[in-house]
């Protein structure tokens, strides 16, 4: 969609560690907490509820950061911003209208078939001492997320789009298309 209608692409994802290395302790105490975790304290030891409260990226840390690289950018082109990190709340003040953002909310299995086809089902969990569990409380945590995003989107009247495995990613262009007007 990008490349169809000119724009550039900033994704979240490329810039956390960058983001976690910007962020000061004071202003992101659960990025600094889960940092002095190890691997099994963050996916293994809690549970998914807790983990889902505490994941400072969830908690809107470095949300800042991220309008502070955008207002960096050259006004054109345009730029499409994706990322979990854009948090309904967060997002909606800085809209000039709701039709200019949309999320994409996977199912379950969507999510599942996205890593597994990436072949990073198992990174994080691997590097724990009981896998199955971390990837247990890895996938409810992020199931829970989402319910979170979909009911906080219905809430603020902002536009999602439930993403299953067996959409295809034209329909999905297709559907972000009409919501965005082009």
């Amino acid at each position: 969609m990008a490349a169809r209608h000119g724009l550039r692409i900033y994704a979240t994802d490329d810039v956390m560690s960058d983001h976690a290395d910007r962020s000061a302790s004071r202003d992101s105490p659960f990025l600094s907490d889960f940092k002095a975790m190890d691997m099994d304290e963050r996916w293994v030891n809690r549970s998914p509820e807790t983990m889902l409260e505490t994941f400072h990226w969830f908690r809107g840390e470095g949300f800042g950061l991220i309008v502070e690289d955008l207002l960096r950018l050259p006004e054109a082109p345009g730029v499409i911003v994706e990322g979990f990190r854009l948090l309904p709340h967060l997002v909606k003040p800085l809209l000039a209208a709701s039709g200019h953002a949309v999320w994409l909310l996977p199912t379950p299995e969507f999510r599942r078939a996205a890593f597994e086809s990436r072949g990073s089902l198992w990174d994080i969990a691997r590097k724990t001492s009981d896998p199955e569990t971390a990837l247990h409380n890895l996938l409810a945590r992020d199931r829970m997320f989402t319910v979170r995003l979909h009911e906080e989107t219905k809430r603020l009247g902002l536009p999602a789009i439930e993403v299953g495995a067996t959409m295809t990613e034209d329909h999905l262009a297709e559907r972000v298309t009409e919501v965005f007007g082009f």
